[in-house]
């Protein structure tokens, strides 16, 4: 027989423990008129199902929580929601651009008591983002913001995140229900094609006579305005440019692989005066390099995108056909990023979409938009 009062003292336990339960999940409410499916509250809480189930019940029964919809609730009680978050960041890979992102959100987060970053790479690989996307999910982040590149994959990752209750901020590429911050893909896109137009009635009073393009496929349409950008750009300035012969090349990969597919192209078509528009500063770089080594270098005028280290350094190059960049700024992504985060995470209302600003870097301004290069080592890629 048991001990007098264990049968009472457990069912104390019990009881203490359910309230216990019941608490954290009015706590995971992170703002006031949030409503929540099951699903996402069982991953932030990380409670099994029916016991959120059954809590749930009884807290509607008391009057602490209304059902809105099919598996959809509400608190009706205000817990203060001013809790610390926890950001998920994965990366596009160690490319120069994304490594200045996540140094940004690394001090945007370090200045903001209420932010703990957890940080994975995606290293430019589809398997990898949907693995890190799983892990994110079983750390109960209170938001991701995803970098990577892989149009395809991205409504899988959108999805995994929005069932768990987890919202998103897509960088550069979007991903259907995700807030996006990045480019203003189209903007930048014209400003490179405008530059390299006037570019060409200064320095080619014949005209050009090619149009190379190096472009991203794989990170869906969107990345994809940026050429076409360039290419109503470079219409607006020339006047023949429906004259122009030209060709479409896929830039997915490293420094060396588009060099490669440039250098074939190059063989393959006697290159004569020829406009490169790029779809960031790694292929313009490449395009760059291929025609040179090719002795064709007097022949091409090449404009990009991103304004890494590298280009910047390129533009200081005496005599280089590297016109332009357009810069994109990651350095400043994190504080922007933050502040977008925060204000998801306590309610307030987020526009669909936030573009960051662009400037065209030349010859002419390099040194006064970064003038502190010279302190910085370089780390080839871009977005």
């Amino acid at each position: 027989m048991a001990p007098a009062g264990t049968e009472d003292q457990d069912r104390d336990r019990s009881a203490a423990q359910a309230v216990v339960r019941a608490c954290e999940i009015l706590k995971c409410f992170r703002q006031e008129g949030e409503v929540l499916q099951l699903a996402g509250i069982v991953n932030r809480t990380g409670l099994s199902r029916t016991t959120v189930f059954r809590l749930l019940a009884s807290l509607v029964k008391g009057g602490l929580m209304e059902r809105v919809g099919r598996g959809e609730y509400r608190t009706l009680v205000r817990t203060g929601f001013s809790q610390s978050f926890r950001l998920g960041f994965a990366a596009q890979t160690n490319s120069e651009f994304s490594q200045e992102v996540t140094e940004g959100l690394q001090r945007a987060a370090a200045a903001n008591d209420r932010i703990h970053l957890i940080l994975v790479n995606n290293r430019y690989s589809a398997r990898e983002a949907l693995r890190n996307a799983e892990y994110l999910v079983r750390e109960r982040v209170n938001l991701v913001l995803e970098f990577q590149t892989h149009q395809r994959i991205a409504p899988g990752i959108a999805a995994r995140f929005l069932e768990a209750g987890i919202p998103v901020i897509a960088i550069e590429i979007p991903h259907p229900g995700a807030t996006y911050f990045g480019a203003n893909n189209y903007e930048a896109g014209l400003i490179a094609g405008r530059a390299l137009g006037r570019w060409a009635k200064k320095h080619w009073p014949d005209g050009a006579e090619q149009l190379l393009l190096l472009e991203l496929p794989i990170a869906g349409p969107l990345p994809g305005l940026r050429i076409t950008g360039t290419v109503d750009g470079l219409k607006s300035e020339l006047p023949y440019f429906s004259k122009l012969s030209a060709a479409y090349l896929d830039g997915r990969g490293g420094f060396e692989q588009i060099l490669g597919v440039v250098r074939r192209h190059v063989n393959r078509v006697k290159p004569r005066r020829t406009l490169i528009g790029t779809v960031n500063d790694l292929c313009a770089l490449a395009a760059l390099r291929a025609f040179e080594e090719a002795g064709y270098g007097d022949l091409c005028a090449v404009v990009g995108q991103n304004g890494i280290l590298e280009a910047r350094k390129e533009l200081r190059r005496k005599g280089t056909r590297l016109v332009g960049t357009v810069a994109y700024f990651p350095e400043r992504y994190g504080e922007g990023l933050i502040r977008l985060a925060v204000n998801i995470l306590t309610g307030k209302p987020v526009p669909a979409a936030v573009f960051v600003k662009h400037k065209l870097l030349t010859a002419q301004n390099v040194d006064l938009v970064y003038p502190l290069d010279g302190q910085r080592p370089a780390a080839a890629g871009g977005a």
